[in-house]
């Protein structure tokens, strides 16, 4: 079943899948109040080759719900927006709740979206009938852009508005993500957020730009114009970063650096690759599929570059059928 569904009651136990995605043109920043509303637009690709799974199962005989993430449980103190959400789903009842990635965890790479796109569509699974908006706004009060994950292909979150704008197989791309380290993130994404906001001289050229990088990104995005869209990407990605880096709010290492320049070194030699990056120290490198091979043992000699996972445009999150 996919997102863009109603999500059905499946009993009392259900099981979904859902994938990161990564921002092409950024948020970085929240609005005033409730809601975990992105203070500006912003459009992402859902990501294939990089997973979520997360079986929810509602039981009477539970005192308080259990947690698990990637084997290790987690207590209402330790993952209080999860509880939040399984509260909201389904008040009064309590759910066992095992959730796996299979990519580093809170380390940049978009796990609190799969996770919390997976988790809402699980719970929801298993606790009634439930629309789509229902389901995006559950989700984004865990983490603004699981509400992105929930749709396949290319998205669009403004607001709280969230919506497909291009589908899997309308630009060929491919993501290759750098990871540079294993350990998770000294500072998460909603603190350097409100440092950033609360602190940095960059904060209002932030708020002015990333709405005219968004919408030049959008246009040439539906242009199928992938330098253009990389281009963007990687503007939108700099400058969400110089506003965070002066408010002191780091998160690149030296490998960050060095993959950066090696995207700069292939693009001046005339290979056709961008790089943008997220609130962590991994580079994701867009290129098209031709270039991949080549791009790949580029990125792969970097110094730091522990791995190199390969992406492209996947689908939504949606329940697990049984085989």
């Amino acid at each position: 079943m996919s997102a863009a569904q109603s999500i059905h009651a499946a009993g009392d136990e259900a099981v979904a899948i859902a994938h990161p995605n990564v921002a092409l043109s950024k948020y970085w920043g929240k609005r005033e109040g409730e809601g975990n509303v992105p203070a500006v637009p912003s459009l992402s690709v859902t990501l294939a080759g990089l997973t979520t799974r997360t079986r929810v199962r509602w039981d009477a005989a539970l005192a308080e719900h259990r947690f698990a993430l990637d084997g290790t449980p987690r207590t209402r103190a330790e993952a209080p927006r999860v509880f939040a959400l399984l509260d909201e789903v389904r008040a009064g009842a309590h759910a066992d709740v095992d959730s796996h990635n299979d990519f580093p965890t809170a380390s940049g790479l978009a796990s609190s979206a799969s996770g919390f796109a997976a988790l809402a569509v699980a719970a929801a699974g298993g606790a009634g009938a439930w629309d789509l908006a229902r389901l995006a706004d559950v989700a984004r009060r865990g983490s603004a852009s699981a509400a992105r994950s929930l749709f396949g292909g290319f998205v669009e979150m403004d607001g709280t508005s969230v919506r497909p704008v291009a589908a899997v197989d309308h630009m060929p791309l491919a993501v290759l993500v750098c990871v540079t380290t294993q350990a998770p993130k000294a500072v998460g994404s909603t603190d350097g957020m409100r440092r950033t906001l609360a602190k940095s001289p960059y904060a209002a050229a932030w708020l002015d730009a990333a709405p005219r990088l968004h919408a030049e990104l959008r246009a040439a995005l539906l242009a199928r114009d992938f330098p253009r869209v990389g281009e963007l990407a990687e503007a939108s990605a700099l400058a969400m970063h110089a506003s965070a880096i002066a408010a002191g709010v780091v998160y690149w290492n030296g490998a960050t650096i060095d993959a950066l320049a090696a995207v700069h070194a292939l693009r001046a030699k005339g290979t056709a690759a961008y790089a943008t990056i997220d609130a962590g120290p991994h580079v994701k490198v867009l290129v098209q599929p031709a270039d991949v091979p080549a791009v790949r043992a580029a990125m792969g000699g970097v110094p730091g570059v522990l791995r190199i996972l390969e992406a492209g445009p996947g689908e939504g999150a949606h329940l697990e059928v049984a085989s």
